[in-house]
């Protein structure tokens, strides 16, 4: 009775946080889930597509369906890393620095448009994305749990915009793309957003407690070691690869793994199949790997290279029972 009432309980938070969504995101039903796995794994998102498509749209929606501390920052040329962490000042009267903390001091951050900002600016999220902490001053300052980082960004050809340094890429657990809606979908967020913006009205159906006691069930879905060894042969092929000049690291793997039992939770299971790998392989590692300039000759995309490299790996055959 304990697994099912669980089972139970983990499927009405997911349908609370899915139905509060769908009011405001119209026909991206696929990319609700992959951020859902994002979310139950307490990983960071990177959002990538052209402007206007609703990139910032889902991360306020999503900000609104938790019951989290929340902030935004809009990432411009002049951003400086102190805007983000926050800065110490000189108080006269106590004759000592305090530290004035950021925006980045909240449970989910949006980073809108990070790639708008240089290297530098963008290089203060490496720490806090890793580590959940701030050093400052001599001082390190831990930052409340659940944390996490959801980026928007535009692509690189765009004007006025800074390619992300791989080991920055690397701490976003997922990447995902949403794309242009559907004709039929434009006609509906045309109808419901002309007599008013459902966003305003968009109110939390889901705590804190729900989401922390989620993510820890995450960690509880049975991975065998079949699978671990899948994972790990996928990636040596992302290192060994004449189209790839940086595979994906140890890092990725984790996350893949990670990703996989939440998908697996998603989908009502305990324990997670060769199938929940192949289906978020792309997702996870995509982003991660540096093409080599045969793989840009060829005209690979970094999906596009995971979904041939997943062809060429024997798939394993799992008894549940090992």
């Amino acid at each position: 009775m304990g697994v099912i009432s669980n089972i139970m309980r983990e499927r009405e938070i997911l349908i609370k946080i899915i139905n509060n969504l769908n009011k405001v995101i119209i026909g991206k039903e696929k990319e609700i889930f992959n951020i859902l796995k994002g979310i139950l794994s307490n990983g960071h998102i990177l959002i990538e597509d052209i402007p206007g498509v609703g990139k910032t749209t889902m991360v306020k929606a999503l900000a609104k369906t938790i019951d989290l501390s929340y902030s935004r920052i809009q990432f411009t040329p002049d951003l400086l890393p102190s805007d983000i962490t926050g800065v110490s000042i000189y108080n006269q009267k106590s004759m000592e620095f305090e530290f004035k903390k950021g925006p980045i001091f909240s449970n989910i951050v949006l980073a809108d448009e990070i790639n708008r900002t240089s290297p530098k600016t963008q290089s203060a999220l490496l720490e806090v994305m890793e580590e959940n902490q701030i050093s400052e001053g001599g001082r390190t300052y831990k930052l409340a749990f659940p944390f996490m980082v959801f980026a928007t960004k535009n692509p690189i050809d765009y004007e006025g915009t800074y390619s992300l340094p791989e080991a920055q890429l690397d701490r976003f657990l997922i990447r995902i793309e949403l794309g242009y809606p559907s004709e039929e979908d434009e006609v509906k967020i045309l109808e419901i957003y002309n007599k008013e913006n459902p966003l305003h009205n968009l109110e939390s159906v889901v705590t804190r407690e729900d989401i922390i006691y989620i993510q820890n069930e995450v960690r509880k879905v049975k991975v065998l070691s079949k699978i671990n060894e899948y994972i790990v042969k996928i990636a040596a092929k992302t290192r060994n690869n004449k189209y790839v000049t940086l595979g994906v690291s140890t890092r990725a793997i984790l996350a893949l793994q990670r990703v996989a039992q939440a998908s697996a939770l998603i989908e009502g299971r305990k324990y997670v199949t060769p199938e929940d790998i192949k289906e978020n392989a792309s997702l996870v590692l995509s982003h991660r790997i540096l093409l080599s300039p045969l793989g840009k000759a060829e005209g690979y995309r970094g999906s596009e290279l995971i979904e041939e490299i997943l062809k060429t790996v024997d798939v394993p055959k799992v008894d549940l029972n090992d």
